[in-house]
């Protein structure tokens, strides 16, 4: 932690490596500082470049600010504060300068757009969610209070690295305790907890004096839950209060690092191992905008759990038009096209990334959005907006409304809808890829896949972009009856991510993915 938090402020990236650059994924930037990757100077050049944007476009209103529990939140956090308050923005802080979940901020962003009229709100989230220890990140959120689209990142990742270029010129600076002295306190926990039975039927939850469990991972989710828990007068047991930047309570993942994935089995075990004691438990993680269900089955897959949340809202909110959309990425579980299909209502079929539903959770069109990675968020009991970013407490709170509601576990009313649609199985592999190969991908078509069947099944369709935006899917997916394959290259490993799926059998499924290698290699060759 000492060597991390030096390599923070002492060591400089290399502007002309592309390595060390800003770069924006799917989720904001992301880096180590030991890599030169996270330091000091990102932060700074991406603040100035986010206070250049809101000038550009007008965005006068207050800047909710909020950091997670990784080593480099704190260190950045305060950067961020030196670089926003001298280009004289209303920075909105957690009292106590405490941490600040993902959803908060989202949520606190919409409140105030809604509400006030004195200059729209964004945010920045310190935060790289549930990756390793030595990791941080920054994400921006704009005033429709989700993550920023790639038109945005793309104009603040090039004003950063020009100020990255300039050694930093034309980036303003001032001392932290002048800073600080210019921000305001903004309760983001009481404002959030206050508001939960706008969006979840709370009072089904206490009169079902369910026996509830939850491990905040050690993240931004503890004070969260704390609050949840007195307000709400739950019998919910929060099993891990430790907030160690270091999470060196967490028991390794597969791969034997350190990472708060809370849908993964080993990163779990902590809870899973306790789960007896519990009707139901959740988990989140540090920025808390995903969600980990466990009950006496053990842990739910995300896609399994998404199915069920679907289902059940579609019934239990009558004051939501049945025009409504339900969102999800192709890479997940086609379990969900069969619920929603059951339903009669429209299905809305996005790249990943959680990006892709924003809008339509703004504007009140989509009902709910979640993608394969335990991460969604879904309107309030009377169709309006209530978070267009991940939340991970409020869809564990979904799990016990639905407890107390029907009477059955997520795992039991999951197998209802395995008898009703079919048992699907699921999931993703890894591929080489090198830089050659992830070029060809781009080039890609509807005749760069030659075969006519996949697995013994004619192949129906062969999807370059989402059905639902259009939006290029950045790889290639295959569809059958009763099958699927999706093909895209790893943005920072070398390699592509297959995601599979078959309604037939574990055999059949081994069949697609030994297939879509073929499949893909071939045509990546060819391209």
């Amino acid at each position: 932690m000492d060597a991390l938090m030096d390599a923070f402020y002492r060591q400089q990236p290399d502007p002309t490596n592309k390595a060390q650059q800003v770069s924006f994924g799917t989720s904001g930037h992301r880096g180590s500082a030991l890599n030169k990757t996270f330091n000091r100077a990102h932060i700074a050049v991406i603040c100035q470049a986010v206070a250049d944007y809101r000038q550009l476009h007008t965005i006068t209103g207050p800047l909710f600010l909020g950091l997670d529990t990784h080593a480099l939140s704190q260190p950045a956090w305060e950067v961020a504060l030196q670089v926003l308050c001298a280009n004289h923005i209303d920075v909105r802080i957690q009292p106590n300068n405490g941490v600040t979940a993902t959803p908060l901020i989202s949520r606190a962003i919409l409140q105030h757009n809604h509400c006030r009229d004195d200059g729209h709100a964004d945010g920045l989230i310190i935060t790289p969610s549930h990756n390793p220890p030595e990791d941080g990140g920054i994400k921006y959120n704009t005033p429709d209070g989700g993550p920023a689209d790639g038109q945005v990142t793309g104009w603040i990742q090039a004003r950063a690295n020009e100020y990255l270029m300039r050694a930093l010129q034309g980036v303003h600076d001032m001392p932290l305790a002048a800073a600080l002295k210019t921000t305001h306190e903004y309760d983001y926990v009481g404002h959030f907890v206050e508001q939960l039975p706008d969006v979840i039927d709370m009072a089904a939850i206490q009169n079902a004096n369910l026996v509830l469990g939850v491990d905040p991972m050690g993240g931004t989710a503890l004070p969260v839950w704390l609050a949840i828990a007195e307000r709400y007068a739950l019998n919910l047991t929060i099993t891990n209060h430790s907030q160690d930047s270091s999470f060196a309570f967490m028991p390794p993942d597969h791969d034997g690092k350190i990472r708060m994935d809370c849908s993964s089995r080993a990163a779990m075990a902590n809870l899973l191992t306790i789960k007896d004691r519990f009707q139901l438990a959740f988990a989140n993680d540090p920025d808390a905008d995903r969600h980990g269900i466990v009950d006496a089955d053990g842990l739910l897959n995300p896609n399994h759990y998404l199915a069920v949340c679907i289902d059940y809202v579609l019934q239990h909110r009558p004051q939501w038009s049945d025009k409504l959309a339900i969102g999800k990425t192709l890479v997940s579980s086609s379990m969900i096209d069969r619920v929603v299909n059951g339903h009669q209502r429209t299905l809305y079929e996005v790249p990943v990334g959680f990006k892709w539903f924003v809008k339509g959770l703004h504007d009140g069109e989509l009902a709910f959005g979640g993608e394969e990675s335990a991460g969604a968020s879904l309107l309030t009991r009377d169709g309006k907006p209530w978070s267009t970013d991940k939340d991970g407490i409020v869809l564990a709170l979904l799990a016990a409304e639905i407890l107390a509601v029907t009477g059955k576990t997520p795992h039991q009313y999951y197998a209802d809808l395995v008898s009703r649609h079919g048992q699907p199985h699921y999931r993703r592999i890894d591929a080489p890829c090198d830089d050659q190969a992830k070029a060809a991908f781009a080039s890609l078509n509807e005749t760069s896949i030659h075969s006519t069947q996949l697995a013994g099944e004619p192949i129906r369709q062969i999807l370059l972009h989402a059905p639902g935006n259009h939006a290029s899917i950045g790889g290639i997916k295959v569809v059958t009856d009763n099958g699927w394959f999706a093909a895209r290259p790893s943005g920072t490993e070398a390699l592509y991510k297959i995601y599979a799926e078959s309604f037939i059998s574990e055999t059949h499924l081994q069949t697609i993915l030994t297939e879509a290698q073929t499949i893909i290699n071939s045509a990546l060759a060819n391209a």
